[in-house]
């Protein structure tokens, strides 16, 4: 039984293989989305791949590698109330985009749900999703889960309207924990994050994964993000525990390089949360230190 109420949006980037069989999955679905890829400058074939076996796909190739931002590029073509994202190496198990869809329609305050993940081909957890499900925020009883400070790209769909009022994902960050800026540039607005654990998406890591350079990213946008919306006596401390705690080499040395050289944008955009909203910052901040799938290695 289709289920129009929802759009699928990929981004990717040389992962021709995964990005097939996520499409193939996705084409199963029982709710039938639209689906809208951004190819992100790939050079492996993915976008003629694409034309040519899913010519249902809406194909987007802006010519050069977007990172986050091919979102927002896919996300000007939806025409749904709400949008669910993935990566190239998830799917979405069927019936969990008509779920979700429910339960953004009956919850008109809720921006996002987050479904559980499971990998692939062992069937276990990841292991954020204990992060997600044991989430130190309090809500609104009518959440359908627990209240999230942040939401996974790869495992959420979210109100189409909302995105569009937040701006999407800032260009600045590119890519690596962009959503940590959306979703906390969300809740000042007023909306709300869950986690669904009755949702459900599956994640194949990609073998071509460049776990050091993921990790430069993630380190260098947890940085700009601190300091763009955190107040200066919890942005400095929380630089500080990443000096101490990240890893000594030069993947380290290179995102705090980075990180430093964005520091002139990075105090022009600055706008540090109200009070309120910093408490609930400091108590993720403080659950993520104890996180399983929050250290930086690679």
């Amino acid at each position: 039984m289709s289920d129009h109420r929802t759009t699928v949006v990929v981004i990717t980037h040389n992962r021709r293989p995964e990005l097939l069989r996520t499409l193939g999955r996705l084409r199963d679905l029982p709710e039938a989305p639209r689906v809208i890829v951004t190819d992100n400058a790939s050079q492996d074939g993915t976008a003629e791949a694409v034309a040519r076996q899913f010519p249902e796909v809406t194909l987007l190739v802006p010519g050069r590698n977007l990172g986050a931002v091919g979102r927002n590029l896919a996300v000007q073509r939806v025409r749904s109330p709400y949008v669910a994202f993935c990566d190239d190496d998830t799917w979405w198990e069927p019936g969990s985009l008509r779920h979700a869809a429910d339960l953004l329609e009956r919850s008109p305050c809720l921006a996002a749900v987050t479904a559980r993940i499971v990998v692939e081909p062992c069937g276990e957890e990841d292991p954020v999703v204990a992060e997600l499900r044991d989430s130190p925020l309090t809500g609104p009883d009518w959440l359908p889960g627990p209240a999230l400070g942040s939401f996974l790209a790869a495992a959420t769909v979210m109100r189409t309207a909302a995105f569009r009022a937040a701006g999407g994902f800032h260009p600045g960050l590119w890519l690596g924990g962009e959503e940590e800026l959306l979703a906390t540039d969300l809740l000042r607005r007023g909306w709300w994050l869950s986690y669904v654990p009755e949702l459900l998406i599956h994640h194949a890591a990609s073998p071509v994964r460049d776990s050091t350079e993921r990790r430069v990213l993630g380190v260098r946008n947890t940085l700009w993000f601190t300091w763009l919306r955190r107040p200066w006596l919890p942005a400095v401390r929380r630089t500080a525990h990443l000096v101490r705690t990240v890893p000594r080499d030069s993947a380290s040395a290179r995102a705090f390089a980075q990180a430093a050289a964005g520091l002139p944008w990075v105090l022009r955009e600055r706008d540090p949360v109200p009070s309120r909203l910093e408490a609930r910052l400091r108590a993720l901040e403080k659950a993520r230190r104890r996180s399983a799938a929050r250290r930086y290695v690679g």
